[in-house]
């Protein structure tokens, strides 16, 4: 068996950097106001609740409707048109949609940018799908003590991302559905962080998920890399292989794993998210060697070549899953995500794993 001091886990990470945080409508000039981004493939009908629910938070962040019910008709009419966040060179985690003035974390690697939404806090969350206002109220008051202390940081002294990766797989963590140890280790390595910085960080414990969103985000479009673009929209799963304007995408099922107690007879949401791209670049489903408290908590779950089927999925020189390997072993990677609740009313319900269908590589 694999071991996690015999891997590489940071090698799709290798030269990574941190280096700026700024809003969308400076990384997507392009974009109108009123477009939002989501996570995943295009909507083919009508989106999810838990991403109504989103975009509603996001046109109320931007003020452009008065009440939730007028911003509800604006998306559910198409005049708030949603766009896979993707074919914009952002990622977004979950049921979160992105608008024009929410800020990115922004990561660069041989010349290619990737872009993240800040994670604003812990449940409720946007994320999460979630239609509390103290979500937004949280997202303004993290907003501006990041505008005003954290960019200005990170713009003198970009943050190198590989070595935090290194520490989390040493720690047992596959940095996907386990991020705290990631957390901590950023914490330390960002310059200038006073007290009362890190402890604003350290109160969000996935702070660091989109930080390694925009890396894995920048690792799959290095030259050589087949896809570009892969996740879920609460619906369907999809890929966009490099070269294509296009998505491939399949109806996708929910993910299997633990829930949370009280939550066995919600109706669980079908694979949503763009955090795939994590483990599309080796952590997440393909680290769960490194992460064993993880594969113990799932093993009920999860298929006997969980530990190992890395070995056959993964191109060795740049350490991304390489979709004709997919088809050629008959097995998709393990994509770990979180478990939503279908309606849009509960938020998270659990967390797991979700398989996409081998014949989406083909």
């Amino acid at each position: 068996m694999t071991t996690r001091e015999t891997i590489d886990y940071a090698k799709p990470f290798a030269d990574a950097l941190w280096f700026d945080i700024l809003p969308r409508a400076a990384a997507c000039p392009q974009l109108s106001a009123r477009v939002l981004l989501h996570a995943g493939p295009p909507f083919l009908g009508a989106p999810p609740p838990p991403v109504i629910n989103s975009a509603v938070q996001a046109l109320l962040f931007e003020g452009l409707v008065s009440d939730a019910a007028a911003a509800r008709e604006l998306v559910l009419q198409g005049r708030a048109p949603l766009r896979p966040a993707q074919d914009y060179g952002v990622v977004t985690p979950l049921a979160q949609v992105v608008s024009a003035s929410m800020l990115l974390i922004a990561v660069k690697q041989h010349g290619r940018i990737g872009y993240a939404p800040i994670v604003e806090g812990s449940v409720p969350a946007l994320r999460l799908g979630s239609a509390a206002p103290e979500c937004l109220r949280r997202l303004r008051d993290v907003g501006a003590w990041i505008d005003a202390a954290l960019a200005p940081a990170v713009r003198r002294e970009p943050l190198a991302l590989a070595e935090i990766i290194e520490l989390a797989i040493a720690a047992g963590e596959e940095c996907h559905s386990r991020t705290g140890a990631a957390n901590e280790a950023m914490i330390s390595r960002l310059s200038g962080l006073d007290a009362d910085g890190a402890a604003r960080l350290r109160a969000i414990p996935a702070f660091v998920l989109t930080v390694l969103m925009a890396a894995a985000a920048t690792a799959l479009r290095i030259d050589g890399c087949a896809i570009d673009a892969i996740g879920g929209n609460g619906i369907d799963f999809g890929i966009r292989r490099r070269g294509d304007p296009a998505w491939r995408q399949m109806p996708a099922e929910p993910p299997c794993g633990s829930r949370l107690a009280g939550s066995d007879a919600t109706i669980p949401l079908p694979a949503i998210g763009d955090s795939a791209v994590i483990d599309f670049c080796g952590l997440g489903g393909q680290a769960l060697s490194a992460a064993p408290s993880l594969a113990s908590e799932w093993r009920g779950a999860l298929p006997a070549d969980a530990l190992t089927r890395r070995q056959e999925l993964l191109d060795p020189r740049s350490g991304i899953v390489d979709p004709e390997r997919i088809v050629r072993a008959g097995v998709a990677p393990l994509i770990n995500l979180a478990i939503l609740d279908r309606d849009g009313t509960s938020g998270l319900i659990g967390r797991g794993f979700y398989t996409p269908p081998v014949a989406l590589f083909r």
